[in-house]
């Protein structure tokens, strides 16, 4: 929390008087960002069982790297494009076979987004004048995801090789959209 040196007793405007303290002091400033590095999933063999009966394990890689990278409209394999995982998905999903009898395949293969969000917050706070000034009213105005990033959730991803008309795209995400709210407090 960062309050603004303007007004009475601060560096700007320090013998206001009661008209432009009300105006111009009691502002405050805070922010908070949060970031965290992508999470990791896998491929998945869908309908194939390599291991047992009840998990179908992970899709082996074969060819090239498909350099996944959130595209937000990527052309889609079954002609509806869309928000995905891989920049070009008929090209990724080549990149990957199922998994042979007795083997497990590859997990954890491929990272997606990381969660990055800031928030902000204005308040100014109002000295009320009875009382000898021992009520104040602090109105706040509050924005959460203030840039309003978008980041995909790669656990809400098409990645399973049965899935190939809409492999690797989003079905969601892992922030919400900017909200904003403006509240009051009064404090005697």
């Amino acid at each position: 929390v960062y309050s603004l040196p303007i007004g009475k007793g601060h560096r700007f405007l320090g013998n206001a008087n009661k008209f432009a303290q009300g105006a111009f002091g009691g502002w405050e400033l805070s922010s908070l960002y949060q970031i965290t590095s992508g999470l990791p999933r896998s491929i998945f063999n869908s309908g194939s069982w390599p291991t047992n009966w009840s998990f179908s394990g992970f899709a082996t890689q074969t060819g090239p790297d498909p350099n996944p990278t959130t595209t937000k409209n990527a052309p889609g394999i079954n002609g509806q494009g869309g928000p995905n995982f891989f920049a070009s998905p008929a090209t990724a999903i080549k990149s990957y076979e199922y998994t042979y009898a007795g083997q497990i395949g590859q997990r954890n293969g491929i990272r997606g987004d990381g969660f990055f969000t800031v928030d902000l917050n204005l308040a100014k706070r109002f000295t009320m004048p009875y009382l000898d000034g021992k009520h104040t009213l602090q109105i706040r105005w509050e924005v959460f995801n203030a840039p309003n990033l978008v980041k995909f959730d790669i656990n809400q991803a098409s990645l399973d090789l049965g899935s190939s008309g809409t492999f690797g795209k989003y079905t969601g995400t892992l922030n919400s959209p900017r909200i904003m709210q403006l509240s009051g407090r009064y404090v005697f």
